[in-house]
């Protein structure tokens, strides 16, 4: 797994457009498991804070009791002009002093949820011409892409 600033060292052009992606627009479509083992989509926000893809929740919402059980998730960046996707393992920021550094003034009124990404994988899938082209990137490895007519 890796951070955000892992992944822009590793793979700055990548990186750098799956993000454009993100700040494009400001919702975003979050996938967890629900305690069943089926989806559940929600919306949220992201922030890119300090080295790290960051996102909350509301207080006891679904999808941060999900994020609790399993962290696992993907995130779906707002499509338009590509389709950018990240996934890994949200972690929980529960240390005060931590969690006071994760917050960006938009949280909601109260107490709040806090999560970074540690990421396991970026996808961004844009049309070229006649192509679909489909970048991605996972940890300890380089770039690839992959082009369909």
């Amino acid at each position: 797994m890796a951070t955000w600033q892992e992944f822009e060292k590793a793979a700055p052009d990548l990186a750098a457009s799956v993000r454009a992606r993100f700040e494009a627009a400001e919702t975003h479509v979050l996938a967890t498991l629900r305690a069943d083992g089926s989806p559940r989509v929600s919306g949220s926000e992201v922030d890119f804070l300090g080295p790290d893809l960051s996102f909350g929740s509301m207080l006891n919402a679904v999808k941060a009791r999900d994020l609790r059980r399993d962290g696992r998730c993907a995130i779906h960046a707002h499509p338009a002009d590509g389709d950018a996707k990240v996934a890994g393992i949200a972690v929980e920021i529960t240390d005060p002093a931590e969690k006071e550094r994760y917050t960006t003034g938009t949280e909601p009124p109260g107490d709040f949820h806090a999560f970074r990404l540690d990421l396991r994988e970026a996808v961004l899938t844009t049309v070229e011409g006649e192509e679909m082209v489909i970048r991605s990137w996972r940890p300890g490895a380089p770039p690839r892409t992959f082009r369909r007519t």
